[in-house]
């Protein structure tokens, strides 16, 4: 459907809409609004907003020729609307209509314009060279309720302090619910931000969601933990993340965030003869930001242990690393149990191999202990069975 209307129109994706959308509901404060050309120039200097920290520009810079076309036709004060998925997404009065490079904009973002990083090419791609600024009304947007399912929760258990973490849970494996517990630990409530991609690869978020919501339902203390999405666009991407992780969980009503250790976006540099991260650039956000420990699984203390207290060597540790453990899956391979939970394993090789075995019920009464009583079986419970069977160690 096109628009009806006789404004000039700008196309836009899902992920600049998401933007949009975080913007006008105020979790993106201190950006407030799309920059003009001097504010840009202003915060690339400073990386500042009123004194608070924000790692680059907020601007609307479409791709493609009938945007740049339509860029450049404009004049201040005009009208236009704004397009998503062919639906009339927003109206917006123009400020200015302003060049950048695009390739200094990737850099800004991701600390390079190295085609080779990951994120960089995709976008490249939705980039274009010229920028609007302008007050914009949302027409269409989605209906966020996520700020009214934090309040809900914190005012259930009359909250003190609640802590965010964001994840990709991409799968979902023992370090991730160590670093969960831990977080629960020191908090009253743990707010998990669930990232969604804008791609099908790997998992998808329904697959993810629902693992992480076993783990909690089944494993955890019940309502000190709350699920929400993150729309995982671009501005979450690059060396600055956890600024823009901070930003958003601070406007969501969070008072702490934690990080992981490992965490991509961590960045040690040195400053003055003292190692600093990320975390020492953020100005004016006041939020607490917690490092968690980095966790290992350690053959010889047998079980899941902080590197900080484990002293036996990485000759003896066995690190999650959550692509590798994917790839396991992707194979249709179990990961042993001390990487990821059985029953998680088994509810994602059911999701992604659905109607594997040309004879399920036969293979299960041939290789498995059954009771003797004719059952129907699912792909799943074939799964947590045959992972008992590697579990014995009774012939090994």
């Amino acid at each position: 459907m096109t628009s009806l209307r006789k404004n000039k129109t700008l196309l836009i994706d899902s992920e600049a809409a998401s933007a949009l959308e975080l913007l006008k509901d105020g979790l993106l404060s201190p950006a407030t609004s799309l920059m003009n050309s001097f504010q840009c120039k202003d915060i690339l200097k400073t990386s500042l907003i009123d004194g608070k920290s924000f790692p680059f520009p907020f601007i609307l810079a479409p791709s493609g020729k009938i945007n740049e076309e339509v860029l450049k036709s404009l004049d201040a004060g005009e009208e236009i609307d704004i397009l998503f998925d062919d639906k009339l997404f927003a109206t917006l009065i123009v400020e200015e209509v302003f060049y950048l490079d695009p390739s200094d904009r990737i850099k800004h973002i991701y600390g390079t314009d190295d085609v080779n990083h990951p994120g960089v090419m995709a976008t490249m791609k939705r980039l274009g060279s010229l920028a609007v600024s302008g007050k914009y009304q949302l027409i269409n947007g989605s209906r966020n309720k996520n700020k009214q399912i934090i309040e809900k929760a914190k005012k259930q258990i009359d909250a003190k302090h609640t802590t965010a973490l964001v994840m990709a849970a991409n799968p979902l494996h023992r370090a991730h619910e160590r670093l969960i517990r831990q977080a629960l630990d020191n908090t009253d409530l743990l707010v998990i931000f669930l990232l969604k991609p804008y791609t099908e690869s790997n998992l998808s978020y329904e697959i993810r969601k629902e693992s992480l919501e076993f783990f909690i339902n089944n494993f955890l203390t019940k309502n000190n933990v709350v699920v929400v999405t993150l729309e995982n666009s671009y501005i979450f991407a690059g060396y600055n993340e956890i600024i823009i992780d901070a930003i958003v969980a601070k406007n969501y009503g969070c008072n702490r965030l934690t990080v992981g250790r490992n965490h991509a976006g961590l960045g040690m540099f040195s400053d003055s003869n003292s190692n600093k991260s990320i975390i020492d650039k953020v100005i004016g956000i006041e939020i607490e930001i917690t490092v968690a420990s980095e966790y290992v699984y350690c053959d010889k203390c047998t079980t899941l242990v902080s590197k900080n207290t484990c002293p036996h060597g990485q000759h003896h540790q066995i690190s999650y690393h959550a692509d590798s453990i994917l790839e396991l899956l992707e194979l249709g391979i179990l990961p042993p149990t001390i990487l990821i939970r059985k029953e998680i394993s088994a509810f994602i090789l059911s999701k992604l191999f659905p109607n594997r075995f040309k004879n399920l019920e036969k293979l299960y009464y041939d290789i498995l202990p059954v009771a003797g009583l004719l059952e129907e079986h699912t792909e799943k419970d074939f799964y947590l069975e045959l992972m008992k069977l590697y579990q014995t160690t009774s012939l090994t």
